[in-house]
């Protein structure tokens, strides 16, 4: 039986509240101190996780930091925190551990907390690239779009996550605008990659300009609060979120019903697998970053697979080939804690305009 285990924090304080109502009372500043003091912990017990090669089991571990905690105390303090964390999946028997949501942001993306463990360490973000791709893809095509013709928008584009999705989608799309903050490390990454694919490249620092010509936004900041509102998007756009927390704006499905918003990384698991907590998922499915330990584990590659900010093509077409020999398979779109039907899907055709 093979084993590993997975990060788990909250995102907001507010995630607190809707996993215990005995908080529900507690300002929020309250809150955070409770949370800076508590201990990391085990979560649940993971069972079930079959393919045709391997079987295994492991623990959901929590790190007990919201997202804006992690950005803002000191970092050495929150890297201490998440390595304490890991160390509950060492005694637990795990094999490797993955990084969930902001615990694979914090400093040098994992390179130091797997420094400091004895067990291997994964972000598990090269299987979030690969199937968020995949998404994207597959929500264009249920559009009408050709993907290889479309306007892109990479939000985030300095990041790992999104300098990987360019870096990918360079083989294949037209033209890609590379949106972050600072400009440098997007003329950087432009410049580095103008050449060696199809596309040609634009960078901005301004979101809602970029967003408003953009047929196709994948958005990966590591942002807080939401940063894509319903008036920045084009008609007839499809948009990949990958972030956690969310980059968009909840709004955005209510407001533009000729906007498809589908949510990154959403998969079957194979085997009868039962993760006795609920992070919002339908039963047996997952995150890509969960989904990324768990194919490791089975094929007993026990060693630090996705670490730091240079996610390599070969990384993510590796895990892309590894996922698919154990089952694991992009299982349909979500939105919000919601299925994106293809009712959903035909109700947006039906209300975009100039396609």
């Amino acid at each position: 039986m093979e084993k590993f285990a997975f990060v788990l924090h909250p995102l907001s304080v507010e995630d607190m509240r809707r996993v215990s109502p005995f908080v529900r009372c507690i300002p929020d500043s309250l809150m955070e101190q409770v949370l800076r003091k508590k201990k990391p912990f085990k979560i649940s017990h993971i069972t079930g996780v079959k393919s045709r090669y391997a079987e295994a089991e492991g623990w959901f571990v929590g790190c007990p930091l919201t997202a804006k905690q992690m950005l803002e105390l000191p970092e050495e303090f929150v890297i201490d925190r998440i390595v304490e964390t890991g160390r509950i999946a060492e005694e637990l028997g795990a094999k490797i551990l993955g990084l969930g949501a902001f615990t694979s942001v914090v400093g040098d993306a994992g390179i130091t907390i797997a420094d400091r463990l004895d067990i291997a360490v994964t972000s598990g973000n090269s299987y979030t690239v690969a199937t968020a791709l995949q998404g994207t893809r597959e929500a264009a095509r249920l559009l009408g779009r050709d993907l290889r013709d479309a306007e892109v928008a990479i939000v985030g584009a300095s990041g790992s996550v999104g300098s990987a999705c360019a870096r990918i989608l360079s083989r294949e799309v037209r033209h890609i605008n590379l949106v972050a903050r600072r400009l440098a490390p997007l003329e950087e990454l432009a410049q580095e990659l103008n050449g060696h694919g199809v596309a040609t490249f634009s960078v901005s620092s301004n979101i809602r300009e970029s967003l408003q010509k953009a047929d196709v936004v994948i958005a990966v900041t590591s942002a807080v609060d939401f940063i894509i509102d319903p008036s920045d998007l084009k008609s007839g756009a499809v948009v990949c979120d990958v972030a956690r927390p969310r980059n968009v704006s909840r709004n955005v499905s209510a407001a533009r019903q000729d906007v498809l918003v589908i949510e990154g990384g959403v998969i079957s698991v194979p085997g009868d697998v039962d993760f006795r907590f609920d992070f919002g998922f339908p039963p047996k499915t997952c995150f890509a970053c969960m989904a990324e330990t768990m194919i490791l584990a089975l094929e007993k590659r026990y060693e630090n697979f996705t670490l730091g900010r240079n996610l390599k093509p070969e990384q993510i077409d590796t895990i892309s080939g590894l996922a698919d020999k154990h089952g694991f398979a992009l299982a349909g779109f979500r939105n919000f804690e919601h299925a994106v039907t293809l009712e959903t899907i035909e109700r947006v055709k039906r209300n975009t305009h100039g396609i």
